[in-house]
């Protein structure tokens, strides 16, 4: 009787053992390794049958506002992991973006699982099953394309909702391949909003001054606190916030006090009023080198300046394509040239060249251009910075040479979508030191085959050597 029981028992942990093994095997989170498994049965099969899009075809699927529909095509997507919620400062969600190297885009993905870093692990190379899912945001107007398993509404509009684990085993399949993520290198004021996801580095950056002595983490605050990061570009600091939850556990560990620099993930704060780094783990920052000072306007000398008083002065005006071109005009005393390719309801096609008299840059050394710019009604930015050595005046700008100028400090000029507030902005110091003999520079609007048409005025040009 006694063998019976015994018998009896060891045969029910026997069951017990091999349901509990099938229990942890359903949520199987170690790296595929052969072809025989599950997930990798399924990639072969998407692969095999299904049609990869890019990042911004991804995107191209949500129109603010619009009903979102379920994806009804077997596309795909490829990307790259670049969160990590081993820290608890990401919650069920991770970024993606699309190349380990230069990448030029990224997504979010929202599900319904927790300590996803250790299946979708930081560099995992991710394939995303579009079909059935839902593209939209997370939170209507914050701005983050977001692949989602549903969907659901409001007041405000319609949002995503995070895939079920049903749907994270059938969609989001992972390959055999881990990448080595190359973060992309960028000043503050060059981080905008088509780098939400893609990890980045930032160079040159500490703590603001008043936040010495402080945590990552505020105690009196509830979820996330802001912590604002600044560089010494320039004559100012340029601010950028650092955001930090209260779930993290890092939360409690004090703020460097030096500066230095820090790898992080661009994503935006909850209402999408803000961009903000988030960090995947403290090991990111490297703050060792003493604090930087700002620039001296006192050792700088304006070597050139031309504040358009309601006049073009010397500078010409040629238009490659289109009939809107710079103008120059006036507001309360301030004087600028105006570009807009907006006209009677419609975007026209307009590049119309605003080009400076002949500067000698073999006078000076050290040369740092600054404009100042207002906008209105911004869809895009239109406005780029050229100068040649080869321009002819009054010739065809296309048949020149030109070399673009300054392109990160105008992409982080603030737009304002709104009416004329007439607030001019200044861009960080342009670095035109490389720029030898005589050349001039140009200012180009371009409207992107009359995709953008904000107003652009540019009040002042400025050019300081020391």
């Amino acid at each position: 009787m006694n063998k019976a029981i015994k018998s009896l028992k060891f045969i029910l942990v026997l069951i017990a053992s091999v349901a509990i093994t099938s229990c942890v095997q359903d949520d199987d989170y170690t790296i595929p390794s052969s072809l025989g498994d599950e997930e990798n049965k399924v990639l072969e099969e998407l692969l095999l049958t299904g049609n990869e899009i890019s990042f911004e075809t991804v995107k191209a699927m949500y129109t603010e506002g619009d009903f979102i529909e379920p994806v009804d095509t077997n596309d795909y997507v490829k990307g790259y992991v670049t969160s990590s919620d081993q820290t608890g400062n990401f919650f069920k969600e991770f970024f993606i973006q699309d190349s380990p190297t230069n990448p030029t885009s990224g997504l979010k993905i929202i599900l319904n699982q927790v300590d996803t870093y250790n299946q979708f692990n930081l560099g995992r190379e991710v394939y995303i099953s579009l079909q059935d899912l839902h593209i939209g945001e997370e939170r209507v107007g914050n701005g983050v394309i977001t692949i989602g398993g549903g969907t659901e509404t409001d007041q405000f509009g319609t949002t995503v909702t995070s895939l079920n684990e049903i749907q994270i085993r059938q969609k989001v399949l992972r390959s055999s391949v881990t990448e080595t993520i190359t973060p992309l290198n960028l000043g503050l004021t060059a981080i905008n909003g088509d780098h939400v996801g893609l990890l980045v580095t930032v160079d040159n950056v500490e703590f603001a001054d008043d936040l010495a002595g402080e945590n990552y983490f505020d105690p009196t605050e509830v979820f996330d606190t802001q912590r604002i990061l600044q560089d010494c570009s320039g004559f100012t600091y340029p601010q950028f916030i650092l955001e930090t939850s209260s779930f993290s556990s890092f939360k409690n560990e004090p703020l460097p006090i030096l500066n230095g620099s820090i790898t992080a993930v661009v994503s935006k704060t909850f209402d999408g009023a803000s961009l903000v780094l988030a960090l995947n783990t403290i090991d990111d920052v490297n703050m060792e080198n003493p604090r930087c000072t700002l620039l001296d306007i006192e050792d700088f000398e304006v070597i050139f300046e031309e504040g358009f008083d309601n006049s073009l002065g010397a500078w010409e005006v040629i238009n490659t394509l289109g009939t809107n071109e710079w103008y120059a005009s006036s507001y309360s005393g301030e004087g600028y040239v105006r570009g807009s390719a907006y006209d009677d309801d419609i975007t026209l096609e307009m590049i119309s060249w605003l080009i400076s008299p002949s500067i000698d840059f073999d006078a000076n050394e050290n040369e740092r251009l600054i404009l100042q710019v207002a906008d209105a009604f911004s869809n895009g930015q239109p406005l780029k910075a050229y100068y040649s050595n080869d321009y002819t005046t009054g010739s065809n700008p296309d048949d020149a040479t030109w070399t673009e100028i300054g392109a990160s400090e105008i992409a982080a000029l603030p737009e304002n979508t709104g009416f004329f507030n007439n607030v001019y902005d200044e861009t960080g110091l342009i670095d035109i030191s490389m720029i030898t003999g005589n050349a001039v520079l140009a200012f180009v609007y371009d409207s992107d085959d009359a995709t953008i048409s904000s107003t652009i005025d540019l009040s002042n040009v400025q050019i300081l050597a020391n």
